[in-house]
Order: C-alpha cells, then structure tokens, then sequence
C-alpha cells in the first residue's frame, strides 16, 4: 500500500465540525413477540466526541453496544433516544454525501468479477470519485487486477473492501476487523496507509478482535461495556486503570476447582482466568495472591505488572451488561 495524498472528492466535509458527535445515545430493541423477556438497552446513555483526524479503537466484549453503536454513526439504525451527528449531520445524510464509508469484514463482493472490474463499477455509482487507478494503488491492489474476486484470499479481499470504502473519499472511514485474513506485512502497510491518511485529515474508526492492534495503532481506545462507555483515553491511560499485578500459577488437578472458586470471591480480585492448570489472577494485593496460589500446590509462580488485556478485563468485569443482550453482533477480544 502507498500514502499518496488525499484527493478533494469529499471536499464538502466541514472541517469546523466533530467527526462523530454522540449525546445520550440509547438503542433499545423490543423482546421478540411471544416472549417474556424484556427489551433489550443495547446501548445505555453514551456520549462520545470524536475529533477529525483521529484513529480510534472502539473495543469491547461480545453484548457490549460497540457494533450497535457504530451502525448509528453509520445511519444503519436510528437512536431510541439522544442524538448522533457525523461532521454536523445527520449520520444517513453523511454517509450519502461521501464523507462516511465502511470497510466490513464479510459481504458485498461479487465472485466472478475480476479486482478491477469490482472497483469500476463501484466507481460508476458515485456522481465524483477518487481515480480507480489510485484506490487500487492505496490498497496494494495493483498485482491482483485481474484476479477474479473468487480466487483472492481473505485478507486480499478485505484490501479490496478498503479500496471501495476509499472511492468517495470519505472524511470518516468506520472499520470492522480491518486486518482480518491480512498478513504480518499487508497488516502494517495497511495502518502505516491509515496514519497518513488521519495525518492529512482523514478519521478512523475501528473495532477489531486484536487487543495489540488497537496497542500498536490506535491514538486512543473507547472501552465500551454494557452499552456504556467504561473507558476513553490512550493505551497508555487505559492501562493505567488496571492497578495491581497479574499473578500465575499451575495448580494441582485436585486443587484446581476449589481454589479457582475461591480466588473469585477474595476482594481486590480483578478477574480470574483458567488455562488449563495453569490460574491467572489480576489483584491489588499480588503477595496475598501468590500465598495462596503456593499454599494450594501452586508451583512455575510468576508475578507481572498489569497490561492492556488486565485492564479490559478489570474494566469490563462489572460493566457486563446481564439485560441478555445479543443484538449486537460483536466479537470476543482476544489478546
């Protein structure tokens, strides 16, 4: 991928404005008929301010309110209550306009079409676009032009996705699983691409699986849990939520069961993780921690300072939404 410039094809956008502006945002969805279960608050009173030029990881465990969130900012479903504006504008008449496009990670893509034929006809739906010729350049789409679309990869196919997202010259570019199929190379190249773009002005939105990519890419995350928002800052201040240490044991099979048990009731324990035989444990106390974990068989102890996973773990254990959300369609983070 190259870093050439932005083109002017979404040059409507107005720069004076926030790039996504949400005040109270709440989506409920109605119990399916017949049922007795209540309507499910997938998103409960969220407020977010989104500046033009930034790249944003929007991060959060399955049920969280993340994806339901970003189909609002993406005109896909409108707020039971409370506002969403995209650079001032209602989100639908944004992304009409161009200034909105979205890279999704499944869909969309016509098989016998070869690479170029894809971007083309795309192309010819938008009354001004950026030049063919350079969306594929962007997306290192060039060597594959005339591969038919069923013989890519995933992670060539997704490129594509970003190539057709790109032909309106979007101000604000939403992303799911951007990287998804992509190697070690096409996955660096492709965010090396994204901070230019945001450098010149463009805004980044993404979700995604990979808790070191949001660490290695995004200038900040927005933690979401139970449709609220639980965190927003750097890696850096994320982190820094996370207080305590992780503390890891391998514990007798006899053992196991019992202490693990245990563990989850000990106050100062962020979260409590079963690996086998092997019990990790984020707490404020790590030598009360390690006692134990000894005094039950433990043996391999290992004590480490809390990291960007301990700190989605500390952050989202009481933030879970228990409303039996499964509306919104999102991913479990794995790190």
């Amino acid at each position: 991928m190259t870093t050439t410039p932005l083109s002017t094809a979404g040059s409507s956008w107005a720069p004076a404005a926030p790039a996504v502006e949400l005040r109270s945002l709440v989506k409920t969805f109605p119990a399916h008929r017949g049922s007795r279960q209540p309507a499910v608050r997938a998103v409960d009173g969220i407020d977010l301010r989104i500046e033009p030029g930034e790249v944003v990881a929007f991060l959060g465990p399955n049920g969280a309110g993340k994806t339901t969130t970003l189909d609002v900012v993406l005109g896909l479903t409108t707020p039971t209550s409370g506002t969403a504006e995209v650079f001032g504008l209602a989100p639908r008449q944004a992304v009409v306009s161009g200034l909105v496009s979205a890279v999704l990670q499944t869909g969309g893509l016509l098989r016998d079409l070869t690479v170029r034929e894809t971007v083309r006809i795309i192309a010819s739906t938008y009354a001004v676009h950026t030049p063919v010729d350079e969306v594929m350049e962007r997306a290192g789409l060039g060597p594959l032009a005339s591969r038919r679309v069923s013989k890519c990869s995933g992670g060539e196919q997704q490129r594509l996705r970003f190539a057709l997202a790109l032909l309106p010259d979007p101000r604000l570019l939403v992303l799911d699983e951007p990287t998804a199929g992509m190697d070690v190379t096409a996955r660096r190249d492709f965010w090396d691409a994204m901070h230019a773009d945001a450098s010149a002005g463009r805004t980044v939105v993404f979700a995604t699986h990979y808790l070191e990519e949001a660490d290695s890419f995004a200038d900040r995350i927005v933690l979401v849990a139970g449709g609220r928002v639980v965190a927003d800052g750097s890696t850096a201040e994320i982190r820094a939520r996370a207080s305590g240490r992780i503390v890891s044991a391998t514990l007798p099979q006899d053992r196991l069961a019992e202490t693990v048990e245990h563990l989850q009731h000990l106050p100062g324990v962020g979260s409590v993780q079963q690996r086998g035989a092997r019990v990790v444990v984020a707490a404020s106390d790590s030598d009360a921690i390690a006692r134990l974990l000894l005094d039950s068989g433990g043996r391999d102890l290992e004590v480490v300072t809390a990291g960007l996973e301990e700190a989605f773990l500390a952050l989202t254990n009481d933030n879970t939404s228990h409303n039996g959300n499964d509306m919104d369609n999102d991913m479990e983070l794995v790190g």
